[in-house]
């Protein structure tokens, strides 16, 4: 099984730790992983704010790097959800078809393709779990709260088995914290205001890490978390997982 490992520009900007713990991770679970080098921007924030024709270069560039993979793995749900969305060529188009399906964010891929129940490792702190909305409501990477229906979280699973690892029952799991790609530069105040209520959720209780599986929200409210000076930090999921084997 040949992976390619698709790296969100601002995780390698940066969060490059991230990258190397979705590297290391899925090379500990058995998975030929390679890194594309000509890899950038998937196009995700032009097409987010409106300028979908603008990614054209990202999209033919995208289908370059990752056309000869297997499976095509990402830490991100909000870079994936673009791409089995939108990724697109006149050229190319039955290739960037295939490529849509063969698209998965890193939680996902482990335990819908790899069939991966739990992971064991170590991680002995409290830790609230950041569900964010491209994930949860675009991947179904877990359930929605306003759904009548049983709860199942794909994150939440893998995170089990860590060995000290306290997850916490937060009043709002899936709440969105206001990041939003360009909706945090162009309504600042609304997106403060969301990602300090978020916080103040795992402050009650009483958490050592918030983690996720988009650093893009982890950033956002590390930024309000760093402003306020608090002792909460953020960490993604990766990197928790990735202490399997050590």
């Amino acid at each position: 099984m040949k992976i390619g490992l698709f790296i969100p520009c601002y995780v390698d900007q940066f969060y490059p730790k991230v990258g190397i713990a979705t590297y290391e991770l899925l090379q500990k679970l058995d998975c030929d992983v390679h890194f594309p080098m000509g890899q950038t921007c998937c196009g995700q924030p032009m097409a987010n704010s409106g300028y979908q024709y603008l990614t054209k270069g990202c999209d033919a560039n995208f289908i370059a790097n990752f056309a000869g993979f297997d499976y095509i793995v990402c830490p991100s749900g909000s870079c994936v959800l673009h791409v089995k969305e939108h990724l697109h060529d006149q050229n190319q188009e039955e290739v960037a078809a295939e490529m849509r399906r063969k698209v998965f964010e890193l939680t996902e891929f482990i335990t819908d393709i790899l069939k991966v129940d739990s992971i064991h490792g170590n991680f002995p702190y409290r830790v609230g779990m950041h569900v964010s909305c491209h994930g949860q409501r675009g991947l179904k990477l877990s359930q929605m709260t306003e759904l009548n229906a049983p709860f199942f979280s794909k994150p939440e699973q893998l995170l089990h088995n860590i060995k000290g690892l306290d997850l916490v029952s937060l009043s709002r799991k899936d709440e969105c914290c206001g990041f939003g790609g360009t909706f945090c530069v162009t309504e600042e105040a609304v997106s403060v205001k969301m990602g300090q209520d978020r916080i103040k959720d795992h402050e009650n209780q009483h958490v050592d890490y918030i983690t996720g599986g988009d650093m893009s929200c982890l950033m956002h409210l590390e930024g309000i978390l760093k402003r306020q000076k608090s002792p909460i930090k953020t960490i993604h999921i990766a990197e928790i997982l990735n202490s399997l084997g050590n």
